[in-house]
């Protein structure tokens, strides 16, 4: 296939509209109901609730506030540019939010969703209008991949959006490029899908070079070295651009052992789970279920892995049919075909994810838009056979829905007994609503194939209307399904988490950090309080080192059980939370607390509060150092409580502050029980910090060491590079601690003020190499505008007027013969032979 520049009229830029209007439209139709329910709030469950919106609503008051540099309230403290660009940062529908109030960050969240599915709608519409002579398919192709069974099941990851919406464009720049050579277009989409989400980018990149190489070996792409050299450049500067919020990006992502997990043996061939072969399969035959509850495969192992294909109205109809149609030669079909090899092979599908083992299909927006590239050149390509697709289509349909609802599945009972039950779903009735969704479509398909044979331009319009009722119907199932699973929002979280904890009053709570009892994550976030748990996946790296050694799995979240009760005083968490009408109460029947040390404050805000008797202020010193080698001799269970005994230093350290250690470590023996542990933290309390608060900058306190001498002052606030510290506005050292966290050496024998400052590694010099980025791109624009750019410009549109003259003869012929044209008039998508085969 080979495109053409297209120069659009008022009418053709109709089409446009109509892509943008229905893609709002659509969404608006299935976001209203739940808007009417929650008082023009959209609430769902699961991630959606706990750190879209709390993460939208957090980082706009910082960034408003004047902090972009580290959050005190992200886990026990995060860089924001690095644990927030994945999120958000990229995004250009978050920074709508700016212009807003805090109270409306909750409010626009479902007018922003509908916003992006308007944008995917017509950035398809814009990748597809060259493939098609009539718009109205690259419409119908828009709204196909903006309501994609991928895009709905995405909901619950909203900042996927991103990449659903800014990909379409990525190829479009890069067909106006190799057809064109349209200077500047692939450099700006570059910079922009790689700004929009860096992690979504990796797999484009490797979806585009794949997609670029099947084009050029299938012929339909040419290129000199002169032209693909300027194309490198575009990319490269393009990327460059990117450097100001990639920098930081990285070395935050890097500190991540999540990344460092590469496929290996038999895992890198073959799913550890058989079901997944089958969860793959139905992805394009069936409406997606919903996150984190798995019902056609319950043991796929994929609870949040993005796996979902389905277009609604077509399913695979019109994929089926292309395949049928085109010859092996054709670029899409051999693309396909390597798409659906590398869905089912591990190591080929941890492509898109730079080579990481953990099962995600987060790229299927990327197989979707191809699915739907296929639909539509199938339903202009007259010589389709469209029954034997729909024949195929409806059969392996059906061949799925009796498999799973009847295949016989037999167990062995408590009592020993074997039980035999009939299908292996785990829902039954939203199995068969799934099923019944997937056959009524695949039914209106049918009456409406019949209908194009006959009347062109009312299939179109039927099309439309079947294919938006299709989408507003599954879509908002799901989302009542969705909506189901989470915390009550009229109940709990409308009345108790939504206010900000403005209901809540407690001395010094931003200065210290609070606990939460088995209760929704992320609560801390959404009253924007310091807390030590937190549902985050990018966070320090000191932090993901320090919860393993005390025993605390940490991956995408920080929840410390109640046995680790000294990680709350050694972090200084005061408060700890528990929702009174949930069951789970933080008090035994005999009025015994879940930990030691904790007595009743009151209730506020519909939680009963608990306040630590023997936290330790934020800055405090101690008497004894060990070494790390001591420290991991420590039985694991018992850290938690060395940790309030004796810091943990390098020998290095301890023979750098020899004047504070004695340069040699602690060899005594150390009581492990809870009374140990009450007079550990009193005499923590002895020498603390006075004065301690966060600011833009950091956090600063005072210290009183008058009469004593020089210590090592330490604060649970995770290491990172960028930290640097000031005492007395001298500039000292900061030293990374107890497995993670920092210390400065204070002077003795005086009052003190402790400074810290942060600052974002990698910002600068980000900055910089965007900057630079930039005027070099700048620079090639300039160079080559001018007479040779503009008479190649005019040889191009010569080009495209006798290509249209052409269209229109062959039009004419087919009249002659009996066919009804295309409604528009644009010039087609063709190949070296003309057509797309």
């Amino acid at each position: 296939m080979k495109a053409v520049r297209l120069h659009f009229s008022g009418a053709g830029k109709k089409y446009w509209h109509k892509a943008f209007l229905l893609g709002l439209g659509l969404s608006f139709l299935f976001f209203l109901p739940f808007l009417i329910y929650d008082g023009g709030l959209f609430l769902y469950y699961g991630d959606f609730n706990v750190q879209q919106i709390t993460f939208y609503q957090m980082i706009h008051d910082s960034i408003l506030g004047g902090n972009m540099g580290w959050s005190h309230t992200t886990d026990l403290g995060a860089n924001i540019i690095g644990s927030y660009t994945f999120y958000l940062l990229g995004s250009p529908f978050f920074w709508i939010t700016l212009l807003f109030p805090s109270q409306a960050v909750p409010y626009l969240m479902a007018p922003l969703l509908m916003l992006k599915f308007a944008c995917a709608s017509l950035t398809g519409y814009i990748f597809l209008r060259r493939y098609v002579r009539n718009k109205n398919f690259a419409v119908i192709g828009g709204i196909l991949y903006a309501f994609s069974g991928f895009s709905v099941y995405n909901i619950f990851f909203n900042h996927f959006h991103e990449a659903i919406v800014i990909f379409p464009l990525l190829l479009a720049a890069v067909d106006e490029y190799m057809d064109n050579k349209r200077r500047g277009v692939l450099g700006l989409a570059v910079f922009a899908s790689c700004i929009f989400n860096y992690y979504f980018f990796a797999g484009q990149v490797v979806f585009v070079l794949i997609y670029w190489l099947v084009r050029l070996l299938s012929g339909s792409y040419k290129i000199s070295l002169r032209d693909f050299l300027r194309m490198a450049f575009e990319v490269v500067a393009g990327f460059a651009a990117t450097a100001f919020l990639l920098f930081p990006t990285v070395l935050a992502v890097i500190q991540n052992p999540r990344v460092d997990n590469a496929p290996n043996g038999w895992g890198a061939l073959l799913y550890s789970s058989n079901q997944r072969y089958m969860h793959i399969l139905e992805s394009f035959f069936f409406p997606p279920d919903i996150p984190a509850r798995p019902n056609f495969t319950p043991d796929s192992n994929a609870k949040w892995a993005s796996v979902a294909a389905w277009l609604p109205l077509f399913s695979m109809t019109g994929v089926v049919a292309f395949l049928q149609t085109k010859k092996y030669t054709n670029w899409l079909k051999r693309l396909l075909w390597i798409l659906f090899l590398m869905a089912f092979v591990p190591i080929l599908n941890s492509l898109f994810q730079l080579l990481n083992a953990a099962y995600y299909a987060r790229w299927f927006y990327m197989l979707t838009l191809m699915l739907v590239l296929a639909t539509v050149v199938s339903l202009e390509t007259f010589k389709t056979d469209w029954r034997r697709a729909l024949t195929w289509t409806g059969g392996i349909t059906v061949a799925i829905l009796v498999a799973i609802g009847f295949m016989p599945n037999t167990i062995t009972a408590d009592s020993g007994e074997s039980v035999t039950t009939y299908g292996l779903m785990q829902y039954p009735d939203r199995f068969w609503a799934y099923g019944a969704i997937a056959l009524v479509s695949l039914g209106v398909l049918a009456l409406l194939l019949k209908m194009m044979r006959r009347n062109r331009k009312r299939f179109i319009r039927c099309t439309y209307v079947a294919l938006g009722i299709i989408s507003v119907v599954y879509s908002s199932y799901l989302l009542v399904l969705g909506k189901t699973q989470g915390y009550s929002s009229h109940d709990f979280i409308l009345p108790y988490v939504l206010n900000k904890g403005s209901q809540i009053s407690l001395p010094d709570q931003d200065s210290v950090r609070s606990d939460f009892y088995q209760t929704m994550d992320n609560l801390a976030m959404f009253w924007q309080v310091p807390t030590i748990q937190a549902f985050h996946s990018i966070v320090p790296g000191s932090i993901m080192e320090f919860y393993p050694s005390i025993g605390v799995t940490r991956d995408v979240g920080s929840r410390p059980e109640t046995d680790v009760y000294g990680l709350r005083s050694f972090t200084s968490t005061r408060y700890l939370f528990d929702y009174l009408y949930d069951g789970d109460s933080f008090v035994d029947a005999q009025g015994n607390t879940a930990m030691p040390g904790w007595e009743y404050y009151g209730t506020q805000n519909g939680f009963s509060i608990w306040e630590n008797q023997f936290c330790i202020p934020m800055g405090f010193t101690y008497d004894k150092f060990i070494t790390e080698e001591q420290y991991y001799n420590c039985t694991e269970s018992r850290r938690h409580l060395l940790l309030l005994k004796a810091m943990v230093l390098e020998p290095s350290q301890m023979a750098k502050y020899a004047d504070v250690t004695g340069s040699v470590a602690y060899e005594g023996d150390f009581t492990y029980t809870e009374e140990a542990y009450k007079q550990d933290c009193l005499q923590r309390r002895q020498t603390v910090c006075t004065d301690f608060q966060y600011d833009n900058t950091g956090f600063r306190a005072n210290i009183d060491l008058t009469g004593k001498e020089s210590q090592l002052v330490f604060f649970s606030v995770p290491y990172e590079a960028g930290w640097s510290a000031c005492v007395n506005g001298q500039q000292v050292e900061v030293e990374k601690v107890n497995i993670g966290f920092m210390a400065v050496k204070v002077p003795g024998g005086m009052k003190s003020e402790i400074c810290f400052y942060y600052e974002t590694p990698g910002l600068k010099a980000g900055l910089l190499v965007t900057g630079a980025a930039v005027l070099v791109f700048a620079a090639y624009l300039l160079f080559f505008r001018g007479k040779w750019e503009k008479k190649k410009t005019a040889a191009i549109s010569l080009r495209v007027c006798k290509r249209f003259k052409a269209t229109t003869v062959k039009i004419k012929q087919n009249n002659s013969a009996g066919h009804l044209p295309p409604t528009d008039s644009g010039s087609a998508e063709k190949e070296r032979g003309g057509k797309m085969e």
